[in-house]
């Protein structure tokens, strides 16, 4: 079988993700579970414990809890039950009945929502609700813990003349109490207690004249405590019963371990049960804490689609810290295998990587992962992991040393079945030659059909992953205007380390910084130039597309508005019509009754009234249909309220029509007649001319240096030329 290599576990702090969620175990043994888990590289085994683990997270906001599954080690019982003639003791028989009362209740309960949880049930299905164990021990042993009287004849017969003995004793001890009391041989305590006997605190003086055993004395030798001879007698007779009750009790002890032994198998599938249980409680909690969730796993085309992921530990830490974390969306597929990530140093390339590889862990535990819901992961065979500066001081070997051996046993193990993340891919050489062996080893990677992620600052690896079909570029972006990190991750392109701009925004000088560029060769600075400018463009894309998106939101809610505004003014208008049909039918009808009155009025015939009426009525009972009397009700009701808001509108419209009648009009001028020989202009002009003439509407205005023909709707009147002139 496969494992995972404890290199990639360290790297990825794979131990401190395990002690986190170790912390909601409830019991030391589930968390020694947890704490020693490995991922798995077999995909049912993973499939399983995953939906198991997602099926108690969910039971955490239904109804259908499930039952408290708190449980005591008996793994110490299982070696005793197994030697021959060996005895348990009171406790291991509590626990042993407490833990199959919990295992009963958990059986019970899966076994009648297994529909929900379906693959929690699979862990209980070789369990049956065990009814004997319980009744057994209740029988000897009682609440309180310690073993019933009547749990056999001969132990009830011991505790009845124990009881009666302690009775003789009391009395005993009390009679000589009073009778060395009364002769003054007492000291002021007059009594204590020595190894659980009642003694008499003599005066060291008198202590001849008391007869019994003595059991000690007082610091300063001034008291002596006897027990009285009666009562010391009484004693030894007690010790002697108290002797048998214990033989008894062992005897009773020891019939009901041998009752418990043909039980071991069930108890040790009893014990794995509730162990499995507590570490799956374990998981689910955790996945609780960090909102994690279950992705879909495609193990066929072998997909790896996280959206929103984000890193446990830096998510717990920060949450702790009141601080922002950065989820990343990031996507390997059959067509992209290899992801090649740039981007400036401190922009999050490193937390990304070991996001990715981390959540794999954790998915291959059987753990969910904070991602959106509809992420998508699979499974690897195996996870190689080359992150951090690597020294080893044992091997007296530098980092590029040691970077260059794990590349050997990295192209030794890698296969389409293996997931490598390399941080800083290449570094630690010469620039040049580094890159050169970084490109090679990256094309036999890729040759092997190997899914992985790599960091780079070289621009060569940015360029192979532009050129092979199945490599993609991605970069971290960055605010060009601040300079600073934006923590989200852009697939499809390459990343500038923007070298220059943080190193003049750190304070470099100018000078110093125009030397160093003029040092490289100036394809490099243009190519660098270029992946920046493109980084801009993209971001400032990014903001054009985030604002129609809020636009296309704002319409799309203002169009979700008017239609439901909509909807409700023609229900509104349905409703009005009914009503006012129904005013219109009430109308008529009682036109109908008023002149079947005035033809009574004047005639005063009853029959012919009578013979009328009810025939008006048979035709009104006609058009209607037979309703129940609580929908009668209720659209009384209706047509009540709707006549009351009908009132409302019409208050509402009978004041508004009020006010336009009390609005004055407004007072149209009346429009001066045009004469030639006025002075007029423009109604938007300034210039004042005089009408020369006019003819069919339109008039001739002088304006001194030139003439114009106007429309006389077009001119207003300045000064009228006086009549007789």
């Amino acid at each position: 079988m496969v494992t995972i290599p404890e290199k990639t576990l360290e790297d990825l702090e794979y131990k401190e993700v395990l002690n986190q969620c170790a912390a909601f175990a409830i019991t030391p043994m589930g968390k020694e579970v947890i704490q020693g888990l490995k991922p798995q590289t077999e995909a049912n085994e993973v499939w399983t414990d995953l939906k198991k683990t997602s099926e108690y997270s969910a039971s955490f906001a239904n109804e259908n809890r499930i039952p408290n599954h708190g449980f005591d080690d008996l793994s110490p019982y299982f070696t005793l039950l197994r030697i021959e003639n060996s005895v348990l003791e009171l406790d291991a028989f509590k626990n042993l009945a407490r833990n199959t009362e919990t295992t009963n209740a958990l059986v019970v309960f899966l076994e009648k929502f297994k529909s929900y949880y379906p693959n929690l049930y699979s862990c209980s299905a070789h369990l049956q609700e065990e009814k004997e164990i319980k009744p057994a021990v209740d029988r000897v042993i009682d609440r309180f813990g310690e073993v019933r009287s009547d749990a056999s004849d001969a132990l009830y017969t011991i505790r009845k003349q124990i009881q009666h003995l302690r009775g003789k004793i009391s009395s005993s001890f009390n009679k000589a109490l009073s009778q060395f009391s009364n002769a003054d041989y007492l000291d002021d305590i007059r009594e204590s207690v020595v190894d659980n006997r009642r003694v008499l605190a003599v005066k060291a003086m008198h202590r001849r004249k008391v007869k019994g055993a003595i059991l000690g004395s007082s610091k300063t030798g001034s008291i002596v405590f006897i027990e009285p001879e009666a009562t010391n007698a009484q004693t030894r007779e007690l010790q002697n019963l108290e002797f048998e009750e214990m033989e008894e009790i062992k005897k009773i002890l020891s019939q009901l371990t041998d009752f418990f032994r043909p039980y071991l198998p069930y108890l040790k599938q009893q014990h794995a049960f509730l162990l499995e249980l507590d570490t799956i409680h374990a998981k689910a909690r955790y996945a609780q804490e960090i909102s994690a969730v279950l992705p879909e796993i495609d193990l066929e085309t072998r997909q790896l689609a996280y959206k929103k992921a984000y890193h446990p530990l830096l998510l717990q830490s920060h949450k702790l810290e009141n601080k922002v974390t950065h989820p990343q969306d990031i996507a390997l597929d059959s067509d992209h295998r290899i992801v090649v990530i740039s981007g400036p140093n401190a922009g999050g390339k490193s937390i990304t990587l070991k996001t990715v590889g981390l959540l794999q862990l954790m998915l291959q535990s059987g753990m969910l992962i904070p991602v959106h819901e509809r992420s998508k992961a699979t499974l690897f065979s195996n996870i190689l992991t080359d992150i951090g500066d690597n020294q080893s001081i044992e091997n007296h070997l530098s980092t590029y040393s040691y970077r260059l051996k794990n590349m050997k046993y990295f192209l030794r193990k890698c296969n389409k079945e293996t997931l490598f993340l390399i941080d800083e891919f290449g570094t630690g050489s010469d620039p040049e030659l580094g890159g050169a062996l970084a490109e090679v080893m990256l094309e036999d990677l890729y040759e092997r059909e190997a899914f992985g992620l790599i960091t780079t600052h070289y621009s060569n690896l940015k360029a192979l992953a532009n050129e092979l079909p199945a490599m993609v570029n991605a970069n971290m972006q960055f605010d060009n205007k601040t300079l600073e990190p934006v923590f989200k991750l852009i697939m499809g392109e390459a990343g500038s380390s923007f070298t220059f701009e943080v190193a003049q925004k750190n304070g470099l000088p100018f000078n110093i910084i125009n030397r160093a560029k003029k040092k490289i060769e100036r394809s490099k600075v243009r190519f660098d130039e270029t992946i920046a400018k493109l980084q801009k463009e993209r971001s400032e894309m990014i903001k054009t597309g985030q604002s129609l998106k809020e636009k296309e939101s704002k319409v799309k809610s203002e169009s979700d508005r008017m239609e439901t505004m909509n909807a409700k003014l023609k229900t509104k208008l349905t409703s009005y019509q009914e009503l006012f049909d129904y005013n219109q039918r009430m109308i008529v009808l009682g036109n109908k009754l008023n002149e079947l009155s005035e033809r009574y009025f004047e005639d005063n015939k009853k029959r012919p009234l009578i013979a009328e009426f009810l025939r008006l009525v048979e035709t009104e009972n006609a058009k209607r249909k037979r309703k129940s009397a609580v929908i009668s009700k209720k659209e009384r009701e209706e047509k009540k309220k709707l006549n009351v808001e009908v009132q409302k509108d019409l208050v509402k419209v009978r004041k508004e029509k009020k006010k336009e009648q009390k609005q004055p009009k407004p007072i149209e001028k009346p429009k001066p007649k045009l004469a030639v020989g006025d002075q007029v202009r423009l109604f938007d002009g300034r210039s004042v001319g005089s009408i020369d003439s006019i003819e069919k509407n339109k008039a001739v205005v002088n304006y001194g240096a030139f003439t114009t023909q106007v429309s006389l709707d077009l001119l207003e009147l300045v000064k009228a030329v006086k009549k007789g002139k």
